[in-house]
């Protein structure tokens, strides 16, 4: 919990840095300054040109990433905008954002398989299952033990159409998982 508090705490010291930083970069030049100081504050020279890149984590661990050109008016209205987003980077003219999506991601709903590798290991494909293409492995499945029934479905392959799909198929298998007993020397 005290780490919990320690990473709000700094999230919030670098979101002030950050803010500062592009505030003042919105503002008129310093040339502009010389008579009147308090002007800094409240008068924008012009709207700021900022690269946007959004990135989506999806459950199944692929991350999609879209860029955005963004005209920045206001710095309230910019981060009102981008309240849900995580800032993982933030440049004079680029910033970063990201944010974690519970569901599977349109890769895994449009082409994604659930199949098993060579050696054993609960897999999803990038089509059906042929031992290349892996997008993602998970645990090493205990053949011996599986029906045949779910044996062939893994070698045909299971499309990946959603997130419920996606949870059921992890949890029938997890049974079957092989344990690494490690033995103390004896």
């Amino acid at each position: 919990m005290a780490s919990n508090y320690i990473l709000k705490a700094l999230k919030s010291a670098v979101l002030l840095t950050v803010i500062l930083s592009i505030s003042s970069m919105m503002l008129q030049p310093a040339h502009a300054f010389a008579e009147k100081p308090e002007a800094r504050v409240h008068e924008i020279n012009q709207p700021l040109e900022v690269t946007i890149i959004l990135q989506r984590v999806y459950l199944d661990g692929e991350m999609s990433e879209e860029r955005v050109n963004e005209t920045i008016w206001s710095m309230e209205d910019f981060w009102a905008k981008y309240e849900k987003w995580q800032i993982v980077d933030m440049e004079a003219d680029k910033a970063v954002f990201r944010q974690d999506v519970d569901d599977i991601s349109p890769l895994l709903k449009a082409n994604g398989y659930f199949g098993v590798s060579d050696d054993g290991v609960l897999t999803i494909f990038n089509g059906r299952p042929d031992g290349s293409n892996i997008i993602q492995s998970f645990f090493q499945i205990d053949l011996g033990k599986l029906e045949s029934i779910k044996r062939d479905q893994l070698k045909k392959g299971i499309p990946i159409k959603n997130k419920k799909c996606y949870e059921e198929v992890l949890e029938t298998f997890k049974p079957y998982t092989i344990q690494d007993i490690k033995q103390e020397p004896g």
